[in-house]
């Protein structure tokens, strides 16, 4: 199945669920080397309107970042860490934390 395909389903599974993340969270992964846009415009969705879907803030970080968006990547790790740690997932904390402070030292920017 092609990623036009797969993008197709997945808009399909948004219609029959517009109120489950992971099908935008999907979606927005599938078309992001594709359409750009239209990623944003679903990272950006997923960060307001469902703020506590723990699995959006590391690629959608690192999503901003390649787009040199590099104030707004920052400001979604430091969301992501701050709920992780509400939640006590340790696992994805660590990630977050790794991942931003590699970000951090990459663009010569402080905490």
């Amino acid at each position: 199945m092609s990623k036009l395909d797969r993008a197709k389903v997945l808009r399909e599974y948004i219609f029959e669920e517009p109120d489950n993340p992971f099908n935008y969270y999907a979606l927005a992964l599938e078309i992001k080397d594709l359409d750009p846009n239209e990623a944003s415009k679903l990272f950006d969705f997923l960060l307001l309107q469902h703020a506590d879907y723990l699995p959006v803030y590391f690629p959608a970080a690192n999503f901003f970042f390649e787009l040199d968006q590099i104030s707004k990547a920052k400001d979604v790790f430091e969301k992501g860490i701050a709920l992780a740690n509400s939640l006590k997932e340790t696992k994805t904390l660590l990630e977050l934390k790794n991942s931003y402070q590699n970000f951090l030292f990459e663009n010569d920017l402080e905490e």
